[in-house]
């Protein structure tokens, strides 16, 4: 089979601008959003004590789905990410329902970020600040993906910030001796599973590197590069923050807790850090927005490409050489939906989207031979029966509606088949 390439239509086309560093920030800035700030009181309050055990198993599943996305990648270096793995390897069909899982998923993420940095800054408008930091991310990434790389790195320098003043806050005080992370007797098994779902969704921004790999240099070597560095990153990071809050939280109050490190704070006696650690989930939120308008985008380019969606999204700006028109498209729904809905329950059935999405990359990555790059037989099978673990351990609510998407999205595929016949 041979390497495809990106179509060469000056219409259609990408330049290749990012070096490993920018793939790295980029992975970062989705990765070390406002995951880390929503996302460990609902893991605490499934997993309890076995928190910690909940964020490995996600950091071993996201290892694995880093890993055959990396390999497939470099492979396949243009823009959709899964949708152009799944349909090289595994047939159009499954391309098709990765790219619809991930663009339907990641944009109800994409508002559900923007509500979460609205809720932060001014909580009474929470709806009127999502549509504006919707409408002013969409402006920057329509300005060409370098603007968009330069934005991301202050807001990962920002975020770690605050998250190290916590940790740092949390271990200086005389409080982190006098509890601490020990497993106890509310260790359950499904517990674990449950929260090591929802703490997937913390480690899924990798994937914007994938998705970015036609406007990457030397994808081969970048990409490959990248996509471990900033994972690996990122779980230390989470691993420092989740062990500080338990310390001097517990297990109970950390899943009670509304704004876990700012209650984490005010427990370690830095009541005046607390205000800053609103200021920087809502940074983080914005970071997250940024990078997962950027990845979506491009995946409703490619599919755009092959006509699953209207090809005149398909369109490359011929200044600013990014998707406009995919951007300002994925730009007003996601504005639509942070002005009407409320989507913190969506954050479920994104993570179940997701997770079928990253079961298609593992599926397609085992296909990889030797001479092609293929990763170590375990990793994709780990990857694969991690992801639909992970998946169906999640509520039942976010089971139902994740599946309900799916097969809505294969609906749509089979309907537009018959037609064409």
């Amino acid at each position: 089979m041979e390497k495809p390439t990106a179509d060469t239509s000056a219409p259609h086309t990408l330049q290749r601008r990012l070096g490993t560093t920018d793939a790295v920030l980029i992975g970062l800035g989705a990765m070390l959003g406002a995951g880390i700030f929503a996302t460990l009181a609902p893991a605490a309050a499934a997993a309890g004590s076995g928190l910690l055990l909940g964020l490995a198993l996600a950091a071993v599943v996201a290892y694995c789905n880093a890993t055959s996305s990396a390999r497939l990648a470099a492979r396949y270096p243009a823009s959709g990410g899964t949708y152009v793995y799944g349909r090289e390897r595994l047939g159009e069909f499954w391309g098709y329902l990765a790219g619809w899982g991930f663009v339907v998923g990641k944009t109800a993420s994409c508002a559900a970020m923007a509500l979460t940095a609205g809720a932060y800054l001014w909580p009474e408008h929470a709806h009127a600040v999502a549509v504006a930091a919707v409408l002013a991310l969409t402006a920057v990434n329509y300005a060409g993906v370098q603007k968009s790389a330069r934005l991301t790195r202050a807001v990962v320098a920002v975020v770690l910030a605050v998250l190290a003043a916590v940790v740092a806050a949390v271990f200086a005080s005389g409080e982190a001796a006098a509890a601490g992370p020990a497993l106890g007797t509310d260790l359950t098994a499904g517990g674990v599973l449950q929260a090591a779902g929802l703490l997937f969704f913390a480690f899924a921004g990798y994937a914007r590197i994938a998705t970015l790999g036609e406007e990457v240099r030397e994808p081969a070597r970048t990409i490959p590069r990248a996509v471990p560095v900033a994972l690996g990153i990122t779980l230390v990071v989470y691993a420092l923050v989740a062990v500080a809050v338990l310390m001097v939280l517990g297990p109970d109050g950390l899943a009670g807790a509304a704004a876990p490190l700012s209650d984490a704070a005010r427990a370690a006696g830095a009541d005046w850090l607390a205000p800053v650690v609103r200021v920087g989930a809502a940074v983080a939120a914005l970071g997250s927005l940024l990078a997962l308008i950027l990845g979506v985008s491009r995946t409703t380019l490619a599919m755009a490409r092959d006509r699953h969606l209207p090809h005149a999204l398909a369109a490359v700006h011929p200044r600013f050489k990014v998707p406009h028109r995919a951007e300002l498209a994925v730009g007003a729904v996601v504005a639509v939906l942070a002005a009407t809905a409320d989507l913190r329950g969506a954050i479920g059935f994104s993570s179940f989207a997701v997770l079928a999405y990253y079961a298609v990359a593992n599926a397609a990555a085992w296909t990889l031979t030797a001479a092609e790059g293929r990763p170590p037989r375990v990793v994709p099978a780990i990857g694969l029966a991690g992801c639909l673990t992970l998946a169906f351990a999640l509520p039942v609510t976010s089971v139902l509606a994740g599946t309900a998407v799916l097969v809505t999205g294969a609906a749509v595929y089979g309907i537009r088949r018959a037609t064409a016949r």
